[in-house]
Protein backbone atom coordinates (compact mmCIF):
# COMPACT_ATOMS: atom_id res chain seq x y z
CA UNK A 1 0.00 0.00 0.00
CA UNK A 2 1.71 3.09 -1.16
CA UNK A 3 2.33 5.47 1.87
CA UNK A 4 0.02 8.02 1.02
CA UNK A 5 -3.00 6.10 1.72
CA UNK A 6 -1.93 4.97 4.84
CA UNK A 7 -3.00 6.75 8.40
CA UNK A 8 -0.57 8.95 9.18
CA UNK A 9 1.76 9.65 6.21
CA UNK A 10 5.79 8.94 6.34
CA UNK A 11 6.64 11.21 3.36
CA UNK A 12 8.23 14.63 4.11
CA UNK A 13 5.72 17.57 3.43
CA UNK A 14 4.65 18.58 0.26
CA UNK A 15 3.62 22.16 -0.18
CA UNK A 16 0.95 23.17 -2.99
CA UNK A 17 0.78 26.72 -4.72
CA UNK A 18 -1.87 28.30 -3.36
CA UNK A 19 -3.97 28.88 -6.29
CA UNK A 20 -5.01 32.12 -5.10
CA UNK A 21 -6.46 32.69 -8.53
CA UNK A 22 -8.73 29.57 -9.12
CA UNK A 23 -12.40 31.18 -9.17
CA UNK A 24 -13.33 28.94 -6.21
CA UNK A 25 -10.86 30.82 -4.19
CA UNK A 26 -13.05 33.22 -3.01
CA UNK A 27 -16.16 30.87 -3.39
CA UNK A 28 -17.45 31.59 0.27
CA UNK A 29 -19.53 28.47 -0.10
CA UNK A 30 -16.48 26.34 -1.43
CA UNK A 31 -14.45 27.62 1.42
CA UNK A 32 -16.77 27.18 4.18
CA UNK A 33 -16.98 23.27 3.09
CA UNK A 34 -13.06 23.38 3.05
CA UNK A 35 -13.01 24.96 6.60
CA UNK A 36 -14.99 22.48 7.48
CA UNK A 37 -13.79 19.16 5.88
CA UNK A 38 -10.72 20.21 7.60
CA UNK A 39 -11.71 21.26 11.11
CA UNK A 40 -13.47 17.31 11.25
CA UNK A 41 -10.07 16.10 10.28
CA UNK A 42 -8.03 17.94 12.89
CA UNK A 43 -11.11 17.58 15.47
CA UNK A 44 -10.57 13.24 14.97
CA UNK A 45 -6.82 13.85 15.55
CA UNK A 46 -5.81 16.80 17.96
CA UNK A 47 -2.47 16.45 18.04
CA UNK A 48 -2.03 20.13 17.41
CA UNK A 49 -3.81 21.59 21.03
CA UNK A 50 -0.73 22.41 22.40
CA UNK A 51 0.63 24.61 19.38
CA UNK A 52 -1.46 27.67 19.77
CA UNK A 53 -5.09 29.02 19.68
CA UNK A 54 -6.52 28.80 17.32
CA UNK A 55 -6.62 24.68 18.09
CA UNK A 56 -8.63 24.79 21.79
CA UNK A 57 -10.85 27.55 20.00
CA UNK A 58 -11.92 24.64 17.04
CA UNK A 59 -11.88 21.78 19.64
CA UNK A 60 -13.87 23.91 22.28
CA UNK A 61 -16.70 25.12 19.73
CA UNK A 62 -16.78 21.51 18.89
CA UNK A 63 -17.43 20.33 22.16
CA UNK A 64 -19.55 22.55 22.92
CA UNK A 65 -21.83 21.86 20.00
CA UNK A 66 -25.02 19.84 20.25
CA UNK A 67 -23.51 16.94 18.05
CA UNK A 68 -20.20 17.23 19.66
CA UNK A 69 -19.03 17.12 15.81
CA UNK A 70 -18.19 19.97 13.50
CA UNK A 71 -21.69 19.74 12.23
CA UNK A 72 -22.80 21.44 15.17
CA UNK A 73 -20.91 24.40 14.70
CA UNK A 74 -22.40 27.23 13.38
CA UNK A 75 -20.69 28.56 10.11
CA UNK A 76 -20.46 32.00 11.82
CA UNK A 77 -17.85 30.57 13.95
CA UNK A 78 -15.82 29.32 11.81
CA UNK A 79 -14.01 32.64 11.60
CA UNK A 80 -13.45 32.38 15.58
CA UNK A 81 -10.44 29.86 14.74
CA UNK A 82 -9.47 31.50 11.68
CA UNK A 83 -9.06 34.74 13.85
CA UNK A 84 -6.21 32.76 16.30
CA UNK A 85 -4.39 31.68 13.59
CA UNK A 86 -1.46 33.60 12.98
CA UNK A 87 0.73 31.51 10.18
CA UNK A 88 3.52 30.36 12.07
CA UNK A 89 3.49 27.03 10.36
CA UNK A 90 4.56 24.36 12.93
CA UNK A 91 1.28 22.41 12.51
CA UNK A 92 1.92 21.94 9.18
CA UNK A 93 5.69 21.42 9.45
CA UNK A 94 5.79 19.17 12.33
CA UNK A 95 2.79 18.04 13.79
CA UNK A 96 0.09 17.01 11.13
CA UNK A 97 0.17 13.75 9.76
CA UNK A 98 -2.38 14.23 6.97
CA UNK A 99 -0.39 17.12 5.12
CA UNK A 100 0.11 16.26 1.14
CA UNK A 101 0.97 13.74 -0.50
CA UNK A 102 -1.16 12.49 2.51
CA UNK A 103 -4.78 11.85 0.46
CA UNK A 104 -6.67 13.77 2.82
CA UNK A 105 -4.15 17.15 1.56
CA UNK A 106 -4.33 19.22 5.19
CA UNK A 107 -2.85 22.39 5.10
CA UNK A 108 -4.33 24.14 7.61
CA UNK A 109 -2.21 27.32 7.64
CA UNK A 110 -2.86 28.08 4.07
CA UNK A 111 -6.42 27.40 4.64
CA UNK A 112 -6.36 30.57 7.01
CA UNK A 113 -4.87 32.11 4.89
CA UNK A 114 -7.50 31.45 2.22
CA UNK A 115 -10.15 32.78 4.72
CA UNK A 116 -8.13 35.78 5.44
CA UNK A 117 -7.74 36.48 2.67
CA UNK A 118 -11.05 36.09 1.46
CA UNK A 119 -12.42 37.76 5.03
CA UNK A 120 -9.80 41.02 3.88
CA UNK A 121 -11.64 41.34 0.11
CA UNK A 122 -15.16 41.02 1.94
CA UNK A 123 -14.23 44.43 3.64
CA UNK A 124 -14.07 42.49 7.50
CA UNK A 125 -10.69 43.62 8.76
CA UNK A 126 -10.37 46.18 11.51
CA UNK A 127 -8.85 49.59 10.63
CA UNK A 128 -5.87 48.85 13.18
CA UNK A 129 -4.90 45.92 11.73
CA UNK A 130 -4.39 47.68 8.30
CA UNK A 131 -2.37 50.12 10.24
CA UNK A 132 -0.06 47.91 12.43
CA UNK A 133 0.91 45.32 8.95
CA UNK A 134 1.94 48.87 7.34
CA UNK A 135 5.51 48.11 9.48
CA UNK A 136 7.20 50.17 6.61
CA UNK A 137 5.42 53.34 6.76
CA UNK A 138 5.05 53.62 10.00
CA UNK A 139 8.75 52.88 10.51
CA UNK A 140 9.19 56.03 7.75
CA UNK A 141 6.96 58.02 10.69
CA UNK A 142 7.95 57.17 13.67
CA UNK A 143 12.02 57.82 13.21
CA UNK A 144 11.28 60.96 11.33
CA UNK A 145 13.23 63.91 13.14
CA UNK A 146 11.03 65.07 16.87
CA UNK A 147 8.25 62.43 15.71
CA UNK A 148 10.46 60.18 16.60
CA UNK A 149 10.71 61.33 20.58
CA UNK A 150 7.28 61.84 20.35
CA UNK A 151 6.52 58.49 19.51
CA UNK A 152 8.67 56.83 22.20
CA UNK A 153 7.36 58.74 24.73
CA UNK A 154 3.93 58.05 23.96
CA UNK A 155 4.51 54.30 23.96
CA UNK A 156 6.02 54.52 27.47
CA UNK A 157 3.21 56.61 28.99
CA UNK A 158 0.90 55.18 30.76
CA UNK A 159 -2.13 57.43 29.62
CA UNK A 160 -1.66 57.70 26.42
CA UNK A 161 -1.70 53.60 25.94
CA UNK A 162 -4.57 53.88 27.78
CA UNK A 163 -6.19 56.01 25.12
CA UNK A 164 -4.26 53.74 22.03
CA UNK A 165 -6.15 50.46 24.44
CA UNK A 166 -9.55 52.14 23.99
CA UNK A 167 -9.22 53.87 20.47
CA UNK A 168 -7.19 51.29 18.55
CA UNK A 169 -7.30 48.44 20.83
CA UNK A 170 -3.85 48.03 21.04
CA UNK A 171 -3.37 46.64 24.73
CA UNK A 172 -1.97 48.74 27.26
CA UNK A 173 0.27 46.59 28.59
CA UNK A 174 1.40 44.84 24.97
CA UNK A 175 5.15 45.88 24.87
CA UNK A 176 5.56 48.15 21.83
CA UNK A 177 9.06 48.07 20.03
CA UNK A 178 11.15 51.83 20.17
CA UNK A 179 11.84 53.43 17.23
CA UNK A 180 15.70 54.29 16.33
CA UNK A 181 17.47 57.03 14.97
CA UNK A 182 19.44 56.44 12.70
CA UNK A 183 18.01 53.91 10.89
CA UNK A 184 20.27 50.74 9.99
CA UNK A 185 20.29 51.77 6.39
CA UNK A 186 21.28 55.27 7.22
CA UNK A 187 24.36 53.35 9.57
CA UNK A 188 25.21 50.76 6.81
CA UNK A 189 25.42 52.88 3.78
CA UNK A 190 27.96 55.17 5.55
CA UNK A 191 29.76 52.24 6.93
CA UNK A 192 29.92 50.85 3.16
CA UNK A 193 30.73 54.18 1.60
CA UNK A 194 33.92 54.27 4.16
CA UNK A 195 34.76 51.00 3.75
CA UNK A 196 37.38 49.16 1.19
CA UNK A 197 35.33 48.59 -2.00
CA UNK A 198 37.24 45.61 -2.97
CA UNK A 199 35.35 42.45 -3.39
CA UNK A 200 35.87 39.04 -2.48
CA UNK A 201 37.10 36.57 -5.21
CA UNK A 202 34.32 34.28 -5.18
CA UNK A 203 30.56 35.02 -6.09
CA UNK A 204 29.69 33.03 -3.36
CA UNK A 205 30.81 35.36 -0.84
CA UNK A 206 29.34 38.21 -2.01
CA UNK A 207 25.87 38.99 0.18
CA UNK A 208 22.66 41.67 0.06
CA UNK A 209 21.83 42.21 3.53
CA UNK A 210 17.81 42.56 3.25
CA UNK A 211 17.71 44.89 6.06
CA UNK A 212 13.95 44.26 7.53
CA UNK A 213 11.41 46.72 8.53
CA UNK A 214 12.08 45.44 12.23
CA UNK A 215 16.09 45.66 12.26
CA UNK A 216 15.92 49.37 10.12
CA UNK A 217 13.50 51.05 12.50
CA UNK A 218 13.91 49.17 15.80
CA UNK A 219 16.85 47.08 16.20
CA UNK A 220 19.66 48.17 13.86
CA UNK A 221 22.17 46.72 16.62
CA UNK A 222 21.39 43.58 15.00
CA UNK A 223 20.91 44.31 11.55
CA UNK A 224 25.21 45.87 12.59
CA UNK A 225 26.01 42.64 14.34
CA UNK A 226 25.13 40.88 11.17
CA UNK A 227 26.80 42.84 9.22
CA UNK A 228 29.86 42.58 11.36
CA UNK A 229 29.57 38.86 11.54
CA UNK A 230 29.86 38.29 7.53
CA UNK A 231 32.72 41.01 7.44
CA UNK A 232 34.52 38.82 10.14
CA UNK A 233 34.58 35.86 7.84
CA UNK A 234 35.51 38.06 4.70
CA UNK A 235 32.36 37.95 3.44
CA UNK A 236 31.52 41.34 0.98
CA UNK A 237 28.01 43.15 2.01
CA UNK A 238 26.08 45.47 -0.08
CA UNK A 239 22.78 46.86 0.78
CA UNK A 240 20.05 47.43 -1.94
CA UNK A 241 19.17 51.44 -3.48
CA UNK A 242 16.00 50.99 -1.91
CA UNK A 243 14.25 48.31 0.02
CA UNK A 244 10.77 47.35 0.40
CA UNK A 245 8.81 45.35 3.34
CA UNK A 246 9.02 41.71 2.42
CA UNK A 247 5.08 41.87 2.79
CA UNK A 248 4.74 39.03 5.42
CA UNK A 249 2.57 41.29 7.91
CA UNK A 250 0.28 42.25 4.48
CA UNK A 251 0.21 38.20 4.00
CA UNK A 252 -0.90 37.41 7.50
CA UNK A 253 -3.81 40.31 7.12
CA UNK A 254 -5.07 38.83 3.81
CA UNK A 255 -4.10 42.14 1.97
CA UNK A 256 -2.10 40.19 -1.29
CA UNK A 257 -2.98 43.36 -3.21
CA UNK A 258 -0.19 44.56 -0.88
CA UNK A 259 1.88 41.67 -0.97
CA UNK A 260 1.41 42.10 -5.15
CA UNK A 261 2.84 45.76 -4.78
CA UNK A 262 5.79 44.51 -2.67
CA UNK A 263 6.58 42.45 -4.51
CA UNK A 264 7.32 44.29 -7.63
CA UNK A 265 9.00 46.46 -5.84
CA UNK A 266 11.29 44.12 -4.21
CA UNK A 267 11.40 41.72 -6.23
CA UNK A 268 13.58 42.63 -9.48
CA UNK A 269 16.16 44.58 -8.41
CA UNK A 270 16.84 41.44 -5.87
CA UNK A 271 16.89 39.37 -9.11
CA UNK A 272 19.25 41.38 -10.98
CA UNK A 273 21.80 40.95 -8.27
CA UNK A 274 21.17 37.27 -7.79
CA UNK A 275 21.86 36.75 -11.81
CA UNK A 276 24.71 38.80 -10.65
CA UNK A 277 25.65 36.25 -8.33
CA UNK A 278 24.69 37.73 -4.68
CA UNK A 279 23.47 35.97 -2.14
CA UNK A 280 20.47 37.47 0.49
CA UNK A 281 20.58 37.66 3.90
CA UNK A 282 17.95 39.07 6.37
CA UNK A 283 18.37 38.66 10.06
CA UNK A 284 14.50 38.22 10.85
CA UNK A 285 12.98 34.50 9.91
CA UNK A 286 9.75 35.71 9.08
CA UNK A 287 11.43 37.87 6.05
CA UNK A 288 13.79 34.99 5.13
CA UNK A 289 10.29 32.31 4.99
CA UNK A 290 8.72 35.26 2.65
CA UNK A 291 11.01 34.95 0.40
CA UNK A 292 11.86 31.19 0.36
CA UNK A 293 8.23 29.76 0.92
CA UNK A 294 5.35 32.27 0.80
CA UNK A 295 6.09 34.47 -2.42
CA UNK A 296 7.18 31.10 -4.58
CA UNK A 297 3.73 29.55 -3.35
CA UNK A 298 1.92 32.70 -4.82
CA UNK A 299 4.07 33.16 -7.67
CA UNK A 300 4.94 29.47 -8.69
CA UNK A 301 5.16 30.48 -12.50
CA UNK A 302 7.91 33.48 -11.57
CA UNK A 303 11.32 32.25 -12.53
CA UNK A 304 12.57 36.19 -10.61
CA UNK A 305 10.74 34.86 -7.54
CA UNK A 306 11.65 31.10 -7.42
CA UNK A 307 15.50 32.75 -8.17
CA UNK A 308 15.52 35.17 -5.36
CA UNK A 309 14.25 31.98 -3.32
CA UNK A 310 16.80 30.11 -4.29
CA UNK A 311 19.69 32.82 -3.19
CA UNK A 312 17.76 33.80 0.36
CA UNK A 313 20.02 32.60 3.29
CA UNK A 314 19.10 32.68 6.67
CA UNK A 315 21.90 34.12 8.96
CA UNK A 316 22.85 30.93 10.35
CA UNK A 317 22.32 28.70 7.55
CA UNK A 318 24.88 30.39 5.78
CA UNK A 319 27.18 30.51 8.52
CA UNK A 320 26.69 26.91 8.12
CA UNK A 321 27.34 27.21 4.17
CA UNK A 322 30.34 28.34 5.00
CA UNK A 323 31.78 25.71 7.63
CA UNK A 324 30.99 23.17 5.34
CA UNK A 325 33.59 24.74 2.88
CA UNK A 326 36.27 24.98 5.88
CA UNK A 327 35.97 28.99 5.17
CA UNK A 328 33.73 29.68 8.15
CA UNK A 329 36.12 31.69 10.93
CA UNK A 330 36.65 29.87 14.17
CA UNK A 331 39.00 32.02 15.87
CA UNK A 332 36.77 32.84 19.12
CA UNK A 333 38.26 34.80 21.62
CA UNK A 334 35.18 34.12 23.92
CA UNK A 335 33.37 31.38 25.40
CA UNK A 336 29.88 31.68 26.19
CA UNK A 337 28.96 29.08 29.30
CA UNK A 338 25.47 27.97 29.04
CA UNK A 339 23.10 29.30 26.55
CA UNK A 340 19.03 28.95 26.13
CA UNK A 341 18.44 28.75 22.51
CA UNK A 342 14.62 29.34 21.48
CA UNK A 343 14.13 28.07 17.82
CA UNK A 344 11.74 30.94 15.85
CA UNK A 345 8.62 28.98 14.20
CA UNK A 346 9.62 30.83 10.68
CA UNK A 347 13.20 29.45 10.69
CA UNK A 348 11.94 25.68 11.95
CA UNK A 349 9.43 25.48 9.29
CA UNK A 350 12.41 26.56 6.61
CA UNK A 351 13.57 23.20 7.05
CA UNK A 352 17.48 24.02 7.47
CA UNK A 353 17.86 22.57 10.19
CA UNK A 354 19.37 23.49 13.80
CA UNK A 355 21.85 26.01 12.02
CA UNK A 356 22.13 28.59 14.81
CA UNK A 357 22.91 25.58 17.62
CA UNK A 358 25.58 24.15 15.47
CA UNK A 359 27.37 27.45 14.91
CA UNK A 360 27.11 28.41 18.79
CA UNK A 361 28.29 24.82 19.69
CA UNK A 362 31.88 25.53 17.68
CA UNK A 363 32.73 28.19 20.06
CA UNK A 364 34.56 26.53 23.05
CA UNK A 365 33.30 26.23 26.44
CA UNK A 366 30.04 26.84 25.32
CA UNK A 367 26.56 24.21 25.71
CA UNK A 368 23.07 25.07 24.04
CA UNK A 369 19.76 23.96 24.94
CA UNK A 370 16.94 24.32 22.17
CA UNK A 371 13.84 25.55 23.14
CA UNK A 372 11.16 24.14 20.44
CA UNK A 373 8.18 26.35 21.96
CA UNK A 374 6.29 28.87 19.75
CA UNK A 375 6.48 32.31 21.83
CA UNK A 376 2.69 33.24 20.46
CA UNK A 377 3.68 36.65 19.92
CA UNK A 378 4.02 36.86 15.69
CA UNK A 379 4.60 40.79 15.38
CA UNK A 380 0.74 41.64 15.67
CA UNK A 381 -1.13 39.07 17.79
CA UNK A 382 1.14 39.79 20.80
CA UNK A 383 0.12 43.95 20.93
CA UNK A 384 -3.39 43.49 20.36
CA UNK A 385 -6.01 43.74 23.17
CA UNK A 386 -7.88 40.71 22.38
CA UNK A 387 -5.13 38.44 21.81
CA UNK A 388 -2.46 39.70 24.13
CA UNK A 389 -3.80 37.36 27.16
CA UNK A 390 -3.50 34.28 24.48
CA UNK A 391 0.49 35.28 23.62
CA UNK A 392 1.31 35.13 27.08
CA UNK A 393 -0.34 31.93 27.77
CA UNK A 394 1.54 30.58 24.50
CA UNK A 395 5.00 31.82 26.09
CA UNK A 396 5.15 30.27 29.08
CA UNK A 397 6.39 26.78 28.34
CA UNK A 398 9.23 29.33 27.25
CA UNK A 399 9.74 31.09 29.71
CA UNK A 400 9.50 27.49 32.31
CA UNK A 401 12.06 26.17 30.36
CA UNK A 402 14.63 29.21 30.35
CA UNK A 403 13.82 29.49 33.94
CA UNK A 404 14.78 25.80 34.49
CA UNK A 405 17.79 25.57 32.22
CA UNK A 406 19.12 29.07 34.53
CA UNK A 407 22.12 29.65 31.82
CA UNK A 408 24.37 32.28 30.81
CA UNK A 409 22.54 33.68 28.21
CA UNK A 410 19.09 33.14 26.94
CA UNK A 411 18.20 34.23 22.59
CA UNK A 412 16.18 33.86 20.17
CA UNK A 413 16.52 34.02 16.30
CA UNK A 414 13.06 36.30 15.97
CA UNK A 415 14.10 39.71 17.77
CA UNK A 416 10.23 40.09 18.09
CA UNK A 417 9.79 36.56 19.77
CA UNK A 418 13.00 37.45 22.43
CA UNK A 419 11.61 40.95 23.31
CA UNK A 420 8.24 39.14 24.23
CA UNK A 421 9.69 35.99 26.29
CA UNK A 422 11.95 38.77 27.62
CA UNK A 423 8.92 40.66 28.80
CA UNK A 424 7.17 38.04 29.99
CA UNK A 425 10.55 36.35 31.70
CA UNK A 426 10.89 39.89 33.68
CA UNK A 427 7.23 39.42 35.07
CA UNK A 428 8.67 36.53 36.98
CA UNK A 429 11.04 39.11 38.42
CA UNK A 430 14.13 37.67 36.25
CA UNK A 431 15.74 40.90 35.05
CA UNK A 432 17.81 38.69 32.70
CA UNK A 433 17.63 40.35 29.08
CA UNK A 434 17.25 38.53 25.69
CA UNK A 435 20.78 38.28 23.22
CA UNK A 436 20.43 37.26 19.73
CA UNK A 437 22.43 34.76 18.65
CA UNK A 438 24.20 36.83 16.54
CA UNK A 439 24.80 39.41 19.29
CA UNK A 440 26.00 36.08 20.67
CA UNK A 441 28.30 35.64 18.21
CA UNK A 442 29.65 38.36 18.52
CA UNK A 443 30.66 38.42 21.74
CA UNK A 444 32.69 35.04 21.05
CA UNK A 445 34.26 36.74 18.20
CA UNK A 446 35.33 39.67 20.76
CA UNK A 447 33.66 42.42 17.92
Amino acid sequence: MADEKREGGLSAPTRHPLNQHDPKFRDTADLNQELARVYDICHGCRRCVSLCNAFPVLFDLVDESPTMEVDGVAVADYQKVVDQCYLCDLCYMTKCPYVPPHEWNVDFPHLMLRAKIVNYENGNTKFRDRIITSTDLIGKVATLPVVNAAVNAANKNESLRGLLDKTMEIHKDARLPEYKRPTLRDTLQTTLNNADTATAASADDRVILFTTCYCNYNEPDLGDSLYKVLRHNGVSVEIMTREHCCGMPKLELGDLKSVDQLLQKNIPQLYEKVQQGWKIIAAVPSCVLMFKQELPLLYPDDERVQAVAKAFFDPFEYLQKLHKEGRFNTAFVNSLGSVSYHVACHQRVQNIGPKTRQILELIPGTSVKTIERCSGHDGTYGVKKESLVFANKIVQPVVKQIKQHGADYYGSDCPVAGRHIEHNLRDTENSQEHVHPLDLLCRAYGI
